[in-house]
């Protein structure tokens, strides 16, 4: 607020364009609208996904985790489909285009990278996820101090979440597919 006060005083009393402050206004209430419309639209969108991942039935499962919302269990069902289609989780690693590859010859040896050859929205959702879960989640958040700090190898801060986008993978594919509880002492 008292921000807000201070910009309010600082352009009442700016040398500014006096011309055309009606189609300003009218911008900018227009402007606002959309804002709200947007926001509506939203709060209906993820009541529909939360309704959804309700009625697959792997919901209390997946939300189980901390600082996994019912957006992101939603999305990554809705990337992956199925869960009991598939046998192992590194499918779903390589669905996601993380799994690592590499640039190599005979003269040149190359640098490991993920592969990127998958789905986008899946890779983004588990990233956008990953940076929750070392923000929010004790146990994730070890395992990236873990990973940036040890003494043999190690990674740099994207490396280190791109193996948290993997660690939880794994951990929602087992969780979906096996219908069990996150347990952090497992994790």
């Amino acid at each position: 607020m008292r921000r807000a006060g201070i910009l309010k005083e600082a352009a009442e009393n700016s040398v500014g364009i006096t011309a055309g402050i009606t189609g300003a206004r009218i911008r900018l209430i227009t402007i606002l609208d959309e804002i709200d419309l947007y926001k509506t639209k939203l709060e209906q969108i993820e009541t529909a996904m939360e309704k959804t991942l309700r009625e697959t039935g792997l919901a209390e499962y997946l939300l189980s985790i901390p600082g996994i919302g019912p957006v992101t269990a939603a999305g990554f069902l809705g990337e992956v489909g199925e869960l009991t289609h598939y046998g192992h989780w590194r499918q779903l690693q390589k669905m996601a285009g993380l799994n690592l590859v590499e640039q190599s010859s005979g003269q040149k040896k190359g640098v490991r990278t993920i592969s990127k050859r998958g789905r986008s929205g899946l890779r983004n959702l588990l990233y956008q996820a990953s940076l929750t879960l070392v923000a929010k989640n004790q146990e994730f958040k070890a395992l990236y101090r873990y990973l940036t700090t040890r003494p043999q190898n190690p990674l740099k801060k994207k490396q280190a979440l791109i193996a948290i986008c993997n660690k939880l993978l794994r951990v929602m594919f087992t969780l979906g597919k096996e219908k069990r509880y996150y347990d952090a002492d497992k994790v």
